[in-house]
């Protein structure tokens, strides 16, 4: 393997995380080709020329106004570094513990362990020691300032402990919603085969792509350029389980043994209770209106939506393995119902005025049990009733995915990645950059930047 060759496959393998622009990635494939393939064949090399052709690389400015990275929540390694000159503990963590859940919560364990302290236990009125239980520890020499100061901080860090435990799983969710199991997939099984890597780092980068405010639908992620890749695979050497993380069809299934079908179904099973569990959370905060799907003031449109993409994504998975495996006879028992995502008020107005209306979808949703009951065994929801439910309200029940994976649809044509500003398609990025520093679209007043524009 050249060094150019070791170089890309790692780079690669990173962008599973990231949201680079389809168009960087296929630059990134290009020159991944050019050290281990050779001459490519003709739908594979203007496949990738179209696509390229607006990489960053190829732009005159080189810019985007795009985050390519998925928001990190914000560690605590501020908290670390006060420690640090209060607890011994403390002393030699690492900066990276600060975004670690487990290198955090030692820290904090081992930290309360000098003053006496039980992890959980942060009551400041009814945890903390007195003078004399202090003095049976050996703490008599820490005033109790001292002694206060500390525990406070440690008060502190558990709830930042949770925060950070939180807003992790709130990106893994986000990330599973977008392109499946592709943030989890370890790098040997990635970079075996250069041709798998190539294909699951192109349709990785076209899942992550941002929502665009439209009532034309989302793009679709399979589109040319990913076919072309997915059709130059050598049957004999890519890597189906790898491709199966991001792209469970039916035709690469076949290909993947039934151990490794058990494994990616148990994968999708646990994936399907956890966002349960958020959407669940989420519901609790204050019930939706159900029988419209619009965002009402006070609702957490962002977190439902990323979590009901995430339902979305593991559900239909599971729905192909299942069929992989010639298991159905499970959903003829246990057919959870699709989440709709809350549609904004605007979009939904735009709808009506362009003739359109409710999803077809939203009747069958608001009629079915909640699918977090279903998967506790509150509520029994058989294949049988989702397909009277759809049929009772115009919806045929396989070919919209309520009681089957969908089936791929032919590949889309290749576009270019647009400068988005909360949703919304902007021309120039520079103006996208100033559009956003200025607040325009958000739906908020307009900040002071928004002088500049005038």
């Amino acid at each position: 393997m050249s060094s150019n060759t070791e170089r890309l496959l790692p780079e690669l393998h990173e962008s599973l995380g990231q949201r680079k622009r389809p168009e960087d990635v296929a630059q990134l494939i290009g020159d991944l080709f050019r050290e281990t393939q050779g001459t490519l064949d003709g739908r594979t090399a203007r496949a990738l020329e179209k696509a390229t052709r607006n990489s960053l690389r190829n732009l005159w400015h080189g810019y985007t106004s795009l985050r390519e990275e998925f928001a990190r929540p914000v560690g605590a390694q501020r908290h670390l570094a006060v420690a640090a000159a209060l607890f011994e503990s403390a002393t030699a963590l690492p900066a990276a513990a600060g975004d670690d859940p487990a290198q955090l919560e030692a820290a904090i364990r081992a930290a309360g362990e000098e003053i006496g302290k039980e992890f959980g236990r942060s009551d400041f009125h009814d945890d903390r020691l007195n003078r004399e239980d202090r003095a049976v520890l050996g703490l008599a020499e820490i005033s109790k300032r001292q002694y206060n100061k500390r525990f406070r901080l440690l008060r502190r860090m558990e709830a930042k402990l949770a925060a950070v435990v939180a807003e992790q799983r709130k990106r893994e969710i986000t990330m599973i919603g977008k392109s499946g199991l592709a943030s989890r997939l370890p790098y040997e099984l990635f970079a075996a085969d250069p041709g798998t890597a190539a294909f699951i780092a192109y349709l990785t980068a076209r899942g992550n792509l941002r929502s665009r405010y439209t009532v034309d639908g989302q793009r679709q992620a399979y589109d040319e350029v990913a076919a072309a890749l997915f059709h130059r695979l050598d049957p004999a050497t890519a890597g189906w389980f790898a491709i199966a993380h991001v792209h469970p069809t039916a035709e690469v299934l076949e290909r993947v043994c039934d151990e490794q079908r058990g494994l990616l179904l148990g994968r999708w099973y646990g994936i399907l209770l956890d966002v349960a569990e958020r959407l669940e959370s989420l519901w609790e905060q204050g019930p939706l209106d159900r029988e419209l799907m619009v965002v009402r003031r006070g609702d957490d449109s962002s977190g439902w939506n990323q979590a009901a993409g995430a339902w979305s994504k593991a559900r239909a998975n599971w729905f192909a393995l299942l069929e992989a495996m010639g298991a159905q006879d499970v959903l003829a028992r246990i057919c959870p119902g699709k989440v709709l995502k809350l549609v904004a008020a605007d979009v939904a107005y735009w709808h009506r005025r362009t003739g359109g209306g409710l999803h077809p979808d939203t009747d069958v949703w608001a009629e079915l049990p909640l699918p977090w009951e279903v998967l506790r065994g509150e509520a029994q929801c058989p294949q049988w009733l989702v397909e009277q439910v759809c049929r009772r309200n115009g919806v045929e029940p396989e070919l919209s995915g309520w009681t089957r994976a969908r089936r791929v649809s032919r590949a889309v044509p290749f576009q270019v990645t647009p400068e988005l500003v909360h949703g919304v398609t902007v021309a120039d990025p520079m103006l996208a950059t100033l559009f956003r520093a200025a607040g325009v679209f958000s739906g908020r007043a307009l900040r002071p930047a928004a002088a500049e524009i005038r």
